[in-house]
């Protein structure tokens, strides 16, 4: 039993370390902060940015399954797998998450359309993580999720109140307002079982936000 005390104080240890790279790495990239989404709070969006915000969102949804499962085949068998799998649970449902994000899709009226380039440079963010390794994945995972319950919380107030989307259709976003936070710390959990170099933390969080925050700046051009 003192053993494993140990061992679960060291897990501990360093899942404050790597939530210190993590915030480090993304300062300057916290994307509450983009000048997209503080137009999106403020009511500020022009008629079909959300349509358009929407086409290319899919693309990232609908490939995140399969990130997660690659995720967990490279993961070394313990506690680090069994996280990544919940959240993979969550994720397929039923329902489905791309299935409620389908809702948000349709009411905003978004149709199927070819992937943008900051889009395609997104997902190839994530796949570069995953090349690396399974701490360059989870780094790569931590770098939104631990966003991702603040921005998801604020897309569904500003949708209610400034762009008459039902509360049925903001169900994705409620959803991951709830759900985010929980995701985020296993995925913490998770990176801190692995004992990661820090540095491929700081690198992995920092890729893949770059690609987040690219990607906003496209959506800006779209109306400047």
């Amino acid at each position: 039993m003192f053993t494993l005390n140990i061992a679960r104080c060291y897990v501990l240890v360093m899942a404050t370390s790597v939530e210190d790279v993590l915030l480090e790495a993304l300062q300057g990239r916290q994307l509450l902060n983009h000048p997209f989404y503080k137009r999106w709070e403020a009511g500020e969006l022009h008629d079909g940015e959300l349509k358009l915000y929407a086409e290319q969102y899919r693309h990232f949804e609908r490939t995140l399954p399969e990130f997660l499962a690659k995720l967990v085949k490279i993961l070394p068998e313990g506690s680090a797998k069994k996280l990544v799998e919940e959240n993979l649970a969550d994720e397929v449902g039923p329902p489905s998450h791309i299935e409620l994000f389908q809702r948000f899709a349709l009411a905003v009226g978004a149709d199927d359309a070819a992937i943008s380039p900051s889009m395609s440079a997104l997902l190839g963010a994530y796949d570069e993580v995953l090349s690396r390794g399974g701490e360059w994945g989870l780094a790569g995972l931590l770098a939104y999720e631990s966003q991702g319950a603040a921005i998801a919380v604020s897309k569904a107030e500003g949708l209610r109140q400034h762009y008459d989307v039902s509360d049925e259709n903001v169900t994705f976003w409620r959803l991951h307002g709830e759900l985010e936070d929980d995701h985020a710390n296993w995925t913490l959990d998770a990176l801190a079982e692995l004992a990661p170099d820090l540095e491929n933390v700081r690198e992995g969080v920092g890729l893949v936000a770059d690609a987040w925050w690219t990607f906003l700046d496209e959506r800006e051009a779209l109306v400047s």
